[in-house]
Parts: C-alpha cells; sequence; structure tokens
C-alpha cells in the first residue's frame, strides 16, 4: 500500500486495555483472524503477517468497563489488500453468525464490530484510488448502503484463513472532546484536512489518503477522556518517514508548548483529549 510507504506518516501498532486478555486473544483470533506474535502472562501483540505487531492487548489489574460520553477509541481499522479479502472476510463472518454492521464510503467498503470490551473494528477494503472523487484537497466520502452480495461474489473463490499478510492498520478514529484545537494539533503532527464537512467529524491524512485519522465530537463535546483503568484505548503509534521529519514534528510541538516526553526511548505526546500517541521511525 502506497500510503505506507516513504514520504508519509501512518498508524501502525493500535495498544488497547481489555478486561480478560484470553477471552479477547480467542475473539482476535477466532473471530477476527490474528496471530499472536509475543505472549507475556497480562499482554500479548497480534499480527496478521507474522513479523508487524497491528495490535496490542493488555489485562490491567482492577480494570474498569467501558464508559459511554468520553474520549478514546471510536475504531481501530483493518485495511485489507483486495475486495476479495474483505468478501472471504464477509463470508466468515455470516458462517459463524457474527453480527456486523456496514457502509460503502465511495473510497472503501467497510465492515464494523465490537470485541467484547466493546472496543470498535472496522475491517475494510480500500476502491482503486483513481476511483476517488477529488474536489481541489478535499475528497469525497459518505456512508451508503453495501453491494454485500458484490462483496460475497468477489470473494467467492477465496478461502477465509485468518486476517491475509497484507493487512495493515489502515487507520484510527477517535472520540474527541472539540475540532478545533484538535485540528491544529494533527496538523503540527504533519497531517491534512481531507473531509471537513462530515457532521460532527474530521478526517485527516498524509499522501492524499483518504484519512488516516479519524476524529469525532460523537461521545458529546466536552467530553472527558475515560480513566486510566477504564479499557480501551491506551496508545497508539505513528511511523514517520525519517528522524529528520520527526524532529521537525517534535520541535512544532514544542514550540507550540505541547508535551513530548520520552519513555523507554519512544517519544511520547497526547492530542488535546488526552489521547496518547507514540511518535517512532522504523
Amino acid at each position: 500500500m502506497k500510503y505506507q510507504n516513504k514520504p508519509y506518516t501512518f498508524v501502525e501498532l493500535v495498544e488497547l486495555k481489555v478486561s480478560d486478555l484470553e477471552r479477547s486473544l480467542s475473539y482476535y483470533q477466532e473471530i477476527i483472524g490474528f496471530k499472536i506474535l509475543e505472549k507475556q502472562e497480562n499482554k500479548a501483540l497480534l499480527t496478521a503477517d507474522g513479523k508487524t505487531a497491528l495490535l496490542s492487548l493488555e489485562q490491567r489489574a482492577n480494570s474498569l468497563p467501558k464508559t459511554q460520553k468520553t474520549t478514546g477509541l471510536y475504531h481501530f481499522a483493518l485495511l485489507l489488500p483486495s475486495r476479495a479479502d474483505l468478501g472471504a472476510v464477509l463470508k466468515h463472518f455470516i458462517e459463524i453468525n457474527e453480527r456486523v454492521g456496514a457502509g460503502d464510503h465511495l473510497v472503501s467498503e467497510a465492515l464494523y464490530l465490537n470485541d467484547p470490551d466493546g472496543n470498535g473494528i472496522e475491517i475494510y477494503s480500500d476502491r482503486p484510488d483513481t476511483e476517488w472523487t477529488w474536489n481541489g484537497e478535499f475528497v469525497a466520502m459518505d456512508t451508503l448502503q453495501i453491494d454485500a452480495q458484490g462483496i460475497l461474489a468477489a470473494g467467492a473463490s477465496t478461502k477465509w484463513e485468518g486476517l491475509p499478510e497484507g493487512t495493515v492498520m489502515g487507520h484510527i478514529h477517535l472520540h474527541v472532546s472539540e475540532l478545533g484545537e484538535t485540528e491544529k494539533f494533527y496538523k503540527l503532527l504533519g497531517f491534512e484536512v481531507v473531509t471537513p464537512n462530515y457532521p460532527g467529524a474530521l478526517f485527516m491524512s498524509t499522501g492524499k489518503y483518504h484519512h488516516h485519522i479519524g476524529l469525532n465530537t460523537w461521545a458529546g463535546v466536552g467530553a472527558p477522556p475515560a480513566g486510566e483503568n477504564v479499557v480501551g484505548l491506551e496508545a497508539f503509534s505513528l511511523v514517520y518517514p525519517s528522524k529528520e521529519v520527526l524532529d521537525t514534528t517534535v520541535e512544532n510541538l514544542k514550540t507550540n508548548n505541547i508535551d513530548v516526553v520520552e519513555e523507554n526511548g519512544i517519544l511520547i505526546t497526547k492530542d488535546p483529549s488526552q489521547n496518547k500517541i507514540k511518535l517512532i521511525v522504523k
């Protein structure tokens, strides 16, 4: 996927707090199709290709259930290599009687579901970018009914064997407390607005992708962050194309009085809604 190569910045590892690690591992392996990359007593890293960690699950002591009307994760989104792969996933969900939502976003076709702790998941495939409609710097997006039969037909000869090797973390969509300062913050991180007029939401990207970051106030303007022990988003990682680009980004944040701290050799910042972001170069 060209949007995950230089010179672009993209989302890779999403870190979740869960209430029961074994229950979550069963779900993410059997329903979603992840493989375990590493496992400790209370934490596991999950992968599609056996090399790159896309999802981290950690069971905290004294964890609390997901709370409503707070900032944090709306969903993380797994981008499949092809529409045929999406068809294979949809057939799998039908066969196991897994209830899902769906949406045709013009640029992509998507399925939606929630893990046992209520964390939102999107699984999608992109339409060719030659079919996306741009009006200047903005891309047309919508939420329409999917062509389920067409998707199933595309995947008719593709066997579901878990997440295919080319699966990547396509984007992350966050609940935030407001959009104005949040937009300014993500611009400092290097992202550009590509869909500005979606009700209560903004979509931002690098490299003219349809979005790497979704931001919405659907949990309420002024929503507070969830408590530290509440299940949900712990952090997500942004991969920068070079140390020079990352250094410039960090300088921009500090110039604007935004804290950047180093923990275990990793630079960490927080958006205005206290969503934690790790800034890395691979």
